[in-house]
């Protein structure tokens, strides 16, 4: 299978799979039927439609023209939620639309919010005690990782700084800044007598 329908398709599927899951979500669905949403993701400069019925249908190449076309970087989609993002957001050159600025709205709101709650697939699976020891666990491992990975960066920070002495601490590099700005300053007050000499030589 090539590449591109491959991820159409685990993106349309995954679209889907939440939506469906979520009556808001399908609610929000139907308001958008009939529509289309072009987005150019610049990330890796690929284009998208996205067109609405009873369900999501994401294509990799699209002939006809969409109610709304967006181009703009993925960070940036959560902001078109409100209108005021997009006016800053294309003076800043961070996004591109044509057509239906509510329709990018309610794209926005509909992508950013169908995320998958993972206990509630659990529970379909184990029950709600389970699932719920699991995610709560899951999560307790994941601060724990990253408290140690902060833990070791500190301890790497201190070693090469404080017992390998290859890197400045930071109060070494403030002071050094200090000097830096002395010297900076000297200098300028000897060119200001210098220019005072010469003027009256």
């Amino acid at each position: 299978m090539p590449f591109e329908p491959l991820v159409t398709a685990v993106i349309e599927t995954s679209l889907n799979t939440l939506i469906k899951d979520n009556p808001d979500l399908l609610a929000r669905l139907m308001r958008l039927k009939g529509q289309s949403v072009q987005v150019h993701i610049k990330e890796i400069d690929k284009t998208l439609t996205f067109i609405f019925s009873q369900q999501v249908d994401v294509l990799a190449n699209y002939e006809g023209k969409p109610d709304c076309y967006l181009s703009l970087n993925l960070s940036v989609l959560p902001e078109l939620r409100e209108q005021a993002n997009i006016t800053r957001l294309i003076k800043q050159d961070k996004l591109e639309l044509e057509g239906d600025i509510q329709l990018a709205q309610r794209f926005a709101a509909l992508m950013t919010d169908s995320k998958p709650d993972i206990e509630e697939w659990l529970s379909r699976l184990t029950g709600d005690v389970v699932a719920h020891t699991i995610v709560k666990g899951a999560s307790n491992l994941g601060g724990f990782v990253k408290e140690e990975a902060k833990r070791h960066q500190d301890h790497l920070g201190q070693v090469l700084t404080e017992e390998w002495k290859i890197a400045p601490a930071p109060l070494e590099i403030a002071h050094f800044c200090d000097q830096v700005d002395d010297v900076k300053s000297q200098a300028s007050r000897i060119e200001v007598r210098l220019n005072k000499l010469l003027e009256k030589i």
